[in-house]
């Protein structure tokens, strides 16, 4: 089994403090730096390109966990990367030629990861086991944060573990959207071991630090 990990949304920082904030990240244990792209076409937000992740990079020793909820993303991977994603997800709803995608991130030396939003069967990602290092399962439509988490999202959680298993390949299983701590046992009991956080953590009413804490004892 996995080491559970946080990935934590900079969707939901302030990036007036930006610096302060991913450091206080770092210093309360945050796995991750995740970065959300949206486009405005695939997802109806647009938000953060390549100079994010750049900035992001220079502040931070973290890896970044960049989601690309991005039409044509095969088009964009290379200067994410050269930026400085350390991982790199795109989805399969978006992707025709998903497979090529994925090996193309792993060539420019980038992990690479596929997505599936929360109308997307499980079943839609099973051939391409095997050119992925991790999967994301949308327990919210995406393109905004603070939304609320999809309850049948656990059963898609549970059969994406099985396939994994059944595979016996090292892919990582990340979940986003909605989770905090209580929900987060419960993606842990259904066979999650990666967890984006975006609200729980920035907008935490005791601070970044506390928000951390409460996902790593969720993690014990």
């Amino acid at each position: 089994m996995n080491q559970n990990l946080l990935s934590t949304s900079i969707l939901s920082a302030d990036f007036a403090a930006l610096e302060d904030q991913l450091r206080q990240v770092e210093k309360a244990g945050g796995d991750w730096i995740h970065i959300d792209v949206m486009d405005g076409h695939f997802v109806p937000n647009i938000t953060m390109g390549p100079f994010i992740v750049e900035t992001c990079h220079r502040i931070t020793q973290l890896p970044l966990d960049v989601h690309l909820m991005i039409k044509n993303s095969e088009r964009y991977i290379e200067p994410f990367i050269q930026a400085g994603a350390s991982n790199v997800t795109i989805h399969i709803e978006e992707n025709p030629n998903v497979a090529r995608t994925l090996q193309e991130i792993r060539r420019l030396g980038a992990h690479p990861g596929v997505a599936l939003n929360p109308g997307t069967p499980a079943s839609a990602i099973e051939a391409i086991l095997p050119f992925v290092d991790m999967i994301l399962v949308m327990t919210v439509n995406p393109g905004f944060s603070g939304q609320k988490f999809i309850p049948e999202s656990l059963s898609k959680i549970s059969t994406v573990r099985h396939m994994i298993e059944h595979s016996s390949l090292p892919i990582r299983l990340e979940v986003d959207g909605g989770i905090g701590r209580d929900l987060a046992m419960q993606c842990i009991a259904a066979g999650a071991d990666t967890f984006v956080a975006a609200t729980a953590i920035f907008k935490h009413p005791g601070g970044i630090a506390a928000g951390i804490s409460e996902f790593k004892q969720a993690f014990k």
